[in-house]
């Protein structure tokens, strides 16, 4: 990442321990403005230890600075450029959609209640409508409203899709790419459906065990890692090249996923191409699940 632009977020040797087990263990990274992260990895890696650290909801050691604050000492301030939002299905059921844009205009400082109503305005709902009486795609449009009439610097997606069909996650990201992103913001998600925010992110955090072990933008990941479809009867010379990881497919083909190899070294192996992100994903984390 070019370090001559001014980090929005940068971490260095953060430490949290919970019952003597490190969630965030030494831990460094450095987020850029206008850059959609993906923060990437199984249960318990430390995900959202690392996000309560850069929300100030969480102590832990180490130096960290969110649009040059420290959110430990500077969490009220820093509540003004950052937004912070879980699990879409949260709202509470009883609550109407007026009484929810009056609750976020209350709390929120940079909350645009006109360009909320402006939203909702394309959409069925009505400002008496409870969230009981919406189906789960209301629920979306109106969790999408009051997230995109924050003007925040920092936007904060902890599992935010958790919950909805597949057509309603699509919707929730695209939204939030047409209608509230641009150069001056930066989106921090977790998910665990990497394949649908795959196309959407401009950078990937994979942590494991509290580090991160992986640290890159999106194009530097398509020119460092490749995948190769090999035969049978290419394949110990294709192993001879020191995969990261291999996986069988029918008939006799194997797919082997390098890092740093040179691609036309290995076009003569068999059929090459990017791999996506979840199989990425897969062959960094073996051996966490076991």
């Amino acid at each position: 990442m070019n370090a001559a632009v001014e980090a929005v977020i940068s971490a260095k040797g953060l430490r949290k321990v919970y019952r003597q087990k490190p969630a965030l263990d030494n831990t460094n990274f450095t987020i850029e403005p206008g850059r959609i992260v993906g923060l990437i990895g199984p249960n318990g890696a430390g995900k959202t230890t690392a996000l309560k650290a850069l929300l100030g909801l969480t102590a832990f050691e180490g130096d960290l600075q969110v649009l040059g604050m420290d959110p430990r000492s500077q969490r009220n301030a820093l509540m003004n450029d950052v937004c912070f939002i879980a699990d879409v299905a949260v709202l509470p059921r009883w609550i109407r959609v007026k009484e929810a844009i009056d609750f976020v205009a209350g709390v929120h400082p940079r909350f645009d209640r006109a360009r909320c109503e402006r939203f909702l305005a394309n959409t069925k709902l009505h400002p008496k409508q409870r969230v009981r009486e919406m189906s789960k795609g209301m629920v979306v449009q109106l969790h999408l409203a009051l997230v995109m009439a924050i003007d925040a610097k920092v936007l904060v997606l902890d599992e935010p899709t958790l919950g909805l069909d597949i057509l309603y996650r699509k919707e929730f990201y695209q939204r939030l790419l047409e209608d509230y992103f641009d150069e001056q913001k930066t989106i921090i998600v977790t998910t665990h459906q990497v394949e649908e925010i795959e196309h959407i992110l401009t950078d990937v955090l994979f942590i494991r065990d509290g580090k991160i072990v992986l640290s890159a933008d999106m194009e530097t990941m398509s020119e460092r890692f490749t995948e190769v479809l090999a035969s049978a009867e290419t394949l110990e010379a294709a192993r001879a090249l020191k995969p990261i990881d291999e996986r069988s497919l029918p008939f006799g083909k194997t797919v082997l996923l390098y890092d740093g190899v040179e691609r036309n070294r290995l076009a003569a192996l068999g059929e090459t191409r990017n791999p996506g992100l979840a199989d990425m994903f897969v062959a960094i984390m073996k051996g966490t699940y076991a």
